[in-house]
């Protein structure tokens, strides 16, 4: 989209994913995958070589925003963060002070290479805690403990200008006091932004096996919307409110690379199993091939590993950006939705279905944007399916 279009800029942002991992969580259904060796150099070259097709379809861009996520990408090995990063600033050129994120798991941290890792350019990291409690990281199928995460925030703490971490709620037999002593010591060690997911049961993970079979039970509904109502006004009274359903910040702290995805910004996606939605002549969605080796033969061979490049027709751009701007406080910019639609929101969704969700309080309407209210956040799934039908 060009750059004179109304709203907040969204940015241009480069995703790229490393798929290996150390082991498999029972709850993740990202394209992760174990190995017992990678070749680093075989990936580093691919890695850059889909950087150049990319770049080359895209020029003109400045890049605001850089995520290494995975899989692990503390596994990759520094030399090849330190490449990719610098092939983007040669195809696209970097903005002012960009972004540039590595997610970590605190089992694969150490001083060196975070050292290394900083030297290479990432300035922000994202460490992948999930538990303050060894008993539940044992059962979440972490292998790191309590102590490992600690010393993981202290090292990104004293590493890099900015670190995040994760942790998972409502996961089974968590009651109300549990998780309120729990994220209060996640907020003691918090800089300045928290990701606090809700454990959902996707399909194909271990976990949903076992939760299918009556192995694995969650915390009940009432309990579930008590965790999260403790969440909304701890992180608030601490001074990081949520900014999206599931992540926190403090003023200035928002995750500016996931605010391009939310605005419905422009991004390119690189490795196996990454998405992308590039502005050529409208949206294009792209998607890399998920096997890894698949993808890198592909590579090698055509210089990427798309399997999926077409263009997203208006009406569908539009539903997408409203599924991605309603998660946030901000709302959807109305007069970029009808830069990306061609049309107003009266256009993209049924008049008596956004009238009844106003009515409700489920939505409210400015003349500038449209925002879910907190009421409708534990169900926004819900709401957006009956505003979009």
């Amino acid at each position: 989209m060009p750059a004179s279009e109304p709203g907040p800029n969204p940015g241009f942002a480069v995703y790229v994913h490393w798929p290996f991992c150390l082991s498999k969580c029972p709850y993740c259904d990202f394209n992760s995958h174990v190995r017992e060796s990678v070749d680093q150099d075989r990936w580093r070259a691919g890695l850059l070589r889909e950087i150049d097709h990319y770049a080359a379809l895209t020029p003109g861009r400045t890049v605001t925003s850089v995520f290494f996520g995975g899989g692990t990408p503390s596994l990759m090995a520094p030399e090849t963060t330190a490449a990719v990063i610098g092939r983007i600033g040669e195809r696209w050129g970097y903005a002012d002070s960009p972004e540039i994120t590595l997610e970590a798991n605190p089992t694969s941290v150490e001083a060196g290479r975070f050292t290394a890792y900083e030297k290479a350019g990432v300035n922000r990291v994202s460490l992948g805690v999930q538990a303050l409690n060894d008993a539940d990281l044992k059962a979440l199928g972490r292998g790191h403990s309590v102590g490992q995460a600690l010393d993981a925030v202290a090292l990104a703490r004293d590493t890099f200008p900015r670190y995040s971490f994760d942790l998972i709620y409502a996961r089974p037999g968590q009651m109300v006091p549990l998780w309120q002593a729990e994220l209060a010591r996640g907020l003691e060690l918090a800089g300045d932004h928290l990701s606090l997911y809700q454990l959902t049961i996707e399909e194909g993970t271990a976990f949903h096996a076992a939760f299918r079979d009556g192995r694995l039970v969650l915390p009940d509904e009432d309990t579930s919307a008590e965790l999260y109502e403790l969440t909304q006004a701890m992180t608030g009274a601490a001074g990081m409110p949520a900014y999206e359903i599931s992540n926190h910040a403090a003023p200035g702290g928002q995750s500016r690379h996931n605010m391009t995805y939310w605005r419905y910004g422009e991004y390119a996606g690189i490795g196996p199993g990454a998405h992308g939605r590039l502005h050529l002549d409208g949206v294009t969605a792209t998607a890399q091939r998920r096997k890894p080796e698949t993808w890198l033969d592909l590579v090698e061979a055509q210089g990427h590993g798309t399997e999926v490049m077409h263009r997203v027709p208006p009406a569908e751009s539009a539903e997408e950006m409203l599924m991605m701007g309603l998660r946030t406080t901000e709302g959807v910019d109305l007069a970029r939705l009808a830069a990306v639609s061609g049309g107003t929101l009266d256009d993209v969704v049924d008049r008596e279905r956004l009238a009844d969700l106003l009515g409700q309080g489920m939505l409210v309407r400015t003349p500038d944007a449209l925002k879910a209210t907190t009421q409708a956040w534990p169900v926004l799934n819900e709401v957006i399916r009956r505003l979009l039908g």
